[in-house]
């Protein structure tokens, strides 16, 4: 084992990532059918799109069509576009069902993207120690604080849910819903994109490639075969000691 930084290599991290990442997708999709089972996010769904149904029968017009479509209808055909969407934008009913539709939808991509993260990004870790994911097990990747100290449930949840979680994951899924159902348009998508290119910036500017949730932790990805890693601090500075007192001894011969 080497005292000194050993750090993973790229390719193994990005191994492992994308191994952990396609995990995270499977059972965060499971989490989210079963919330939307138990939730009838269908049942608003199919309501919704009834109501679309019935209002484009009623004005004969189409509501799924794009902004330069939009701008090809008639002076007559757009009074009847924006009369029909006021029509529809007055309805109680439709409101509510519209509303509703995007607090579920809300709801069951974060709680099941919550549960996924609370698995296989904390307690998985805790399981295998050493910050290992399934992925960084495989891969031979493990955690450890900047300072070569093993890291322990606080750091992980600091690290997988406020960082990994909140920050990196939530923030964006929150600007793009928010896209998708037509309270930010396409700045919303941008402002998504932000955190992938800080993330990226951060990986290739820090010493230690470090991520915005490692920064947020003090963690360190390293190599676990040849990286020392230590209990606490007090056997850190234990070692230390004992290499300068055996450096010293050399210098005495």
């Amino acid at each position: 084992m080497d005292c000194s930084l050993q750090k993973a290599g790229i390719w193994k991290r990005i191994s492992a990532y994308l191994f952990d990442l396609i995990l995270l997708g499977i059972l965060a999709v499971l989490f989210g059918w079963v919330i939307s089972l138990l939730t009838g996010y269908d049942n608003y769904n199919n309501r919704l799109t009834e109501a679309y149904n019935e209002y484009e029968a009623r004005y004969g017009i189409d509501f799924d069509i794009t902004e330069e479509d939009y701008l090809k209808l008639t002076e007559e055909q757009r009074a009847v576009y924006e009369e029909a969407n006021r029509a529809m934008n007055a309805d109680e009913s439709v409101v509510y069902t519209y509303n509703m539709l995007f607090n579920l939808s809300l709801i069951i991509v974060t709680i099941g993207i919550f549960f996924a993260f609370l698995i296989l990004e904390f307690l998985v870790p805790l399981f295998f120690g050493n910050g290992q994911t399934l992925g960084k097990k495989i891969f031979g990747v493990a955690l450890m604080r900047s300072e070569m100290i093993r890291v322990k449930g606080p750091v992980m949840f600091i690290r997988a849910i406020l960082g990994k979680f909140t920050i990196e994951t939530m923030v964006p899924v929150f600007l793009i819903l928010m896209s998708l159902f037509g309270s930010m348009g396409g700045v919303g998508i941008i402002a998504a994109l932000l955190l992938p290119v800080i993330n990226l910036i951060t990986v290739c500017a820090t010493r230690t490639h470090a991520t915005l949730h490692d920064l947020l932790a003090d963690t360190v990805a390293v190599d676990l075969m040849s990286q020392q890693i230590f209990e606490n601090r007090e056997e850190l500075l234990e070692y230390q000691k004992r290499i300068h007192a055996e450096a010293v001894a050399k210098q005495d011969y």
